[in-house]
């Protein structure tokens, strides 16, 4: 089991590496939200079952941290993006602005201002 683990955790920091990179080397903030949020939470979840193969008594816990992060880091780089397009941060060579009605100055898609 312990062997297993250990490809578990490799295979983890391998992701963390990856969003690593990702995050250095993407344009803009969203595709920058998009590397390290996608791989990080691959490698988190990778490095926890690992971490669940090497101490199985700990794997309902471990269990429960996959899932509050699976629920929180869509959340929270949808919030991420949200402000930074509200506060005027151009997506890299956008074609079609879809969103510009959308976020408008003059109020939000309920008609509140």
């Amino acid at each position: 089991m312990s062997i297993l683990g250990a490809i578990f955790m490799i295979v983890g920091g391998i992701f963390y590496a990856l969003g690593g990179f990702g995050i250095f080397r993407m344009p803009d903030v969203y595709n920058r939200l998009q590397a390290g949020t996608k791989a990080t939470t691959l490698g988190t979840f990778s490095l926890l079952i690992g971490v669940g193969f090497m101490h199985p008594q700990w794997f309902i816990k471990i269990l429960l941290i996959i899932i509050f992060i699976a629920i929180t880091n869509p959340v929270g780089s949808s919030v991420l993006g949200r402000a930074a397009y509200i506060t005027g941060v151009k997506p890299y060579k956008v074609v079609v602005d879809e969103l510009k009605t959308l976020y408008s100055k003059g109020g939000d898609k309920h008609g509140n201002h």
